[in-house]
């Protein structure tokens, strides 16, 4: 059974979005859509024409936070994922990252993308995470232990790529750009929202994506001049919002 799929990539100025959206249409096994919102600029490269692709331009920068929304509000899929718009996916991700239960937000196993050579590096995977504060923010923290389940509960993820169903997206509400700014925190929002709805992080083992490295330069990190990302504002405002919360879930992880 086919599952509609709208896959939501915030873009900033990358050209690799045009590869990444390659990636996502030659390893789609279903009806998918996606939906690339270009977030205060238009491309002056050549677009992908394909029937699944859609083009959201936002008339000024908004922030990622910003963009992921308002993709969203134009999607018509029963599920939803979020991509960043350098990054490559294995074969059928849609079909298995689909199969989740209805208040899961669900993660496939993280590569590292070398995006010169548009090539999965020689380094290893992220499947797990656990989450800690570290420099006066929330942080995910890779947990160094593999088994053998196929799918498994996390603690943290990257936020990079992630599916959840639609419905489950209105039960925790859109992100919000008031106090964390436009740019940062977003997964930790989401999984703090929806383990406080009584839902689960999970990590999907049986497919992949491969992230650009850390190593290679980005174009969202800091922000833009009209729209500066304000990072030490946004991350004292998330533990100021969660950190009881957090603490709460630390007791209750302990045990």
């Amino acid at each position: 059974m086919d599952r509609h799929l709208s896959i939501i990539i915030p873009s900033y100025k990358d050209p690799l979005w045009v590869k990444t959206v390659q990636s996502l249409l030659e390893n789609a096994e279903g009806d998918i859509e996606i939906i690339v919102v270009f977030d205060g600029y238009w491309p002056s490269w050549e677009l992908v024409n394909d029937k699944r692709v859609r083009y959201l331009h936002l008339g000024k920068n908004r922030g990622m936070r910003d963009a992921i929304n308002a993709g969203v509000s134009i999607s018509k899929g029963e599920f939803l994922m979020r991509m960043d718009e350098h990054q490559i996916v294995g074969k059928g991700y849609d079909r298995i990252l689909t199969e989740m239960e209805p208040n899961w937000i669900v993660t496939p196993r993280r590569y590292f993308l070398d995006p010169v050579k548009w090539e999965v590096m020689d380094l290893p995977f992220v499947d797990t995470m656990d989450l800690e504060i570290r420099g006066g923010k929330f942080t995910g923290v890779d947990r160094k232990r593999i088994n053998d389940l196929p799918i498994e509960e996390s603690r943290a993820m990257q936020g990079s790529c992630w599916v959840t169903k639609r419905s489950w997206w209105d039960v925790i509400g859109e992100l919000q750009t008031e106090g964390y700014g436009p740019l940062i925190q977003d997964s930790h929002e989401m999984v703090f929202k929806t383990w406080k709805a009584g839902g689960k992080l999970m990590v999907n083992k049986n497919t992949w994506h491969a992230h650009k490295h850390r190593s290679f330069s980005r174009t969202h990190n800091n922000g833009t001049p009209e729209n500066p990302s304000k990072d030490q504002e946004g991350y004292k405002y998330a533990i100021e919002i969660w950190g009881d919360y957090f603490k709460e879930l630390q007791k209750q992880w302990s045990q």
